[in-house]
């Protein structure tokens, strides 16, 4: 009996991949993404393409539909309202049915000429492919720096690190979605969860290019809060490390009142209070002040998750006819 070779049997066998896209206000880009897509992964693979409509505000719903109506492979989950890319994305591995999963954005800056390769490794083994970028010269160069820095503080932190300059863009096999599923975060980080679960991981790079319609809708403010949640969500090191800080001043408040007693009981002399009490005052008062806020983004944190509401509402689930 002849010996069939694990992975030929596998690229032979039939498998469809889900391409889960989210989108807010993105009218102007459906129509080249899914042009794209389709022209790469045609005789590819067997494909669908799930938007999720995270609360648009503009002519993107309308703009699916009719290339639904045109009988693309195309699946549509709108949200109730803008619940934020993360939920977007979560709503997105919920709905998909696909035994790839690859998460992506519509402004092709996440290139789709990079799945087949992306699968080859899928085939050969790798139950999670990461999309690393090694050019972000099209990024501004403050988007560079504080990207450059995040990933350098976050992996300091984070009990989990994770993969610098890799984004949403990946390959999930099933195996790994049905494990994400099985987390129930409200504040919700995907790229710390996708590290978290485990798996095979491999990576493959490729030139981040410019974005090729509309513009992003991501402010500087959404850039930080989104920082904040992956910190806070991934790691409890900023509290122990507020500990540390709390120890290291205690031990320079003592040695101080130790010298301050010590100069007026050898010499007599009143050492003068008022300038250097009151910078002593305002400096804890910062540092107390600075703990007190990241206490709170831990309890805000537990607040949203004993309430235990949905992560999303799934306002309506679309999809093209065959």
């Amino acid at each position: 009996m002849q010996d069939i070779d694990p992975i030929e049997q596998a690229e032979a066998a039939p498998f469809v991949v889900s391409l889960i896209v989210p989108v807010f206000n993105e009218a102007e880009a459906v129509r080249r993404f899914v042009d794209t897509v389709t022209q790469v992964l045609a005789g590819v693979a067997t494909f669908e393409v799930v938007f999720v409509n995270d609360g648009s505000r503009d002519a993107t719903e309308r703009k699916i539909e009719a290339l639904m109506a045109e009988g693309k492979p195309l699946r549509l989950i709108n949200l109730s309202r803008n619940f934020g890319k993360e939920a977007a994305l979560a709503a997105g591995l919920a709905h998909a049915r696909g035994d790839v999963i690859i998460p992506m954005d519509v402004d092709l800056q996440d290139p789709p000429e990079l799945i087949p390769e992306m699968l080859e490794r899928w085939r050969a083994g790798a139950k999670i492919v990461n999309a690393r970028r090694i050019d972000r010269s099209q990024d501004t160069w403050a988007k560079r720096l504080s990207a450059a820095a995040y990933y350098r503080i976050f992996n300091w932190l984070a009990e989990n690190p994770i993969p610098s300059n890799v984004g949403d863009f990946r390959l999930l096999d099933r195996e790994v979605v049905q494990a994400v599923l099985q987390i129930g975060d409200r504040s919700r980080f995907n790229k710390g969860i996708f590290s978290w679960v485990g798996f095979e991981t491999v990576e493959v790079t490729y030139e981040r290019p410019a974005r090729a319609d509309g513009a992003s809708s991501w402010s500087w403010w959404r850039l930080w809060t989104l920082a904040l949640d992956g910190i806070f969500a991934s790691s409890t090191a900023p509290l122990r490390i507020w500990s540390y800080v709390g120890g290291t001043m205690a031990v320079f408040a003592f040695a101080y009142s130790a010298y301050v007693f010590l100069s007026v009981l050898i010499t007599g002399r009143d050492v003068p209070g008022y300038a250097s009490t009151l910078i002593v005052i305002l400096i804890f008062g910062g540092l107390n002040m600075v703990a007190l806020g990241i206490i709170g983004e831990y309890i805000g944190r537990i607040y949203y998750e004993v309430r235990k509401r949905p992560l999303y509402i799934v306002r309506s689930v679309k999809e093209s006819e065959d």
